[in-house]
């Protein structure tokens, strides 16, 4: 099964994404835009995996979040890979809570290493990814789009768990299912 380790966020962030995302949206660019309700930031991007490798995952999930606390992720600036003035992927990025993810994210990639999944290619960067380019269409609109938008003021949310989710591939998008939750300590 397809899956992958992330931070899910509250409804409020969602809904805040989902109005960037119609902003954006005035472009007309030719991208595939995340489903609201499957806006998230990814720690770690796992693929097709086995019941078995799961487990492991499951196991290896509970022994990172036991010992760190929960902690305020809160989103800082919009902006795109590989550059803003030729956009493939539209994200908001954090700054509070930014290092702690960055550690979360380097602890599972060795953690998960150990048991046969290779380790990116490319460092752990704390992004929400809220769409992607098909192709150049309206491309300079959207990067107009881009250069408008303010700044999330105080948008941000306690992290209290990381989920290990499935991803079923459908013609409508994904459907993320979650298989395991692992709590963070509460302060």
């Amino acid at each position: 099964m397809r899956t992958f380790i992330a931070i899910a966020l509250t409804q409020e962030i969602r809904d805040y994404l989902a109005g960037i995302q119609e902003e954006l949206k005035k472009s007309r660019a030719d991208a595939k835009w995340v489903q609201p309700k499957n806006i998230h930031l990814t720690l770690k991007f796992l693929g097709e995996r086995d019941d078995k490798k799961i487990e492991r995952i499951k196991e290896i999930l509970e022994e990172t979040t036991k010992n760190k606390d929960c902690f305020t992720m809160r989103l800082s600036n919009i902006g795109a890979f590989p550059k803003i003035e030729s956009p493939r992927v539209i994200w908001i990025g954090i700054d509070k809570g930014e290092q702690v993810t960055k550690e979360l994210a380097y602890e599972l990639e060795e953690k998960i290493a150990a048991v046969g999944i290779p380790k990116e290619d490319r460092a752990f960067s704390s992004h929400i990814t809220i769409a992607r380019l098909k192709s150049p269409l309206n491309r300079q609109a959207l990067v107009q789009e881009l250069k408008n938008l303010p700044k999330p003021q105080n948008m941000e949310f306690q992290v209290k768990k990381i989920t290990l989710y499935k991803s079923i591939l459908t013609p409508q998008g994904p459907i993320y299912e979650a298989l395991k939750e692992a709590n963070l300590k509460t302060i």
